[in-house]
């Protein structure tokens, strides 16, 4: 980021993993005065205030609102105009939701998609 801003950094950055390193990433591309967003639950970060007041970066975050867009997206997945496969990276039938979400809570998959 820091090459192709010439050394300046983004001015806004969004960071969606939730994990150490990726906040550590964000914070790291945006540009001195710049802002990083996050959205969902973080797992574990833990963001020295060396790292923020030195760049002097607006930290900013909360809840995604999943419910908000998910009709939109699954009319799309119906109708074959998105693949969500480029996001889910666990399969499981609809009566292993649960496990599912332990596998997300685990950290051994990202997102899973539940399939009838």
């Amino acid at each position: 980021v820091k090459k192709l801003t010439d050394g300046y950094g983004a001015h806004s950055v969004v960071e969606a993993v939730g994990l150490q390193e990726s906040m550590m990433q964000a914070i790291h591309s945006a540009r001195s005065g710049g802002y990083v967003g996050f959205v969902g639950v973080s797992h574990g970060v833990s963001i020295p205030g060396s790292d923020l007041f030195a760049k002097e970066v607006h930290l900013m975050g909360g809840p995604a609102p999943v419910r908000l867009f998910l009709p939109d997206l699954i009319r799309l997945i119906w109708e074959h105009k998105i693949d969500p496969g480029k996001v889910f990276d666990l399969t499981l039938p609809l009566g292993k939701a649960a496990e599912g979400y332990k596998a997300m809570d685990e950290r051994k998959a990202i997102k899973v998609l539940l399939r009838p």
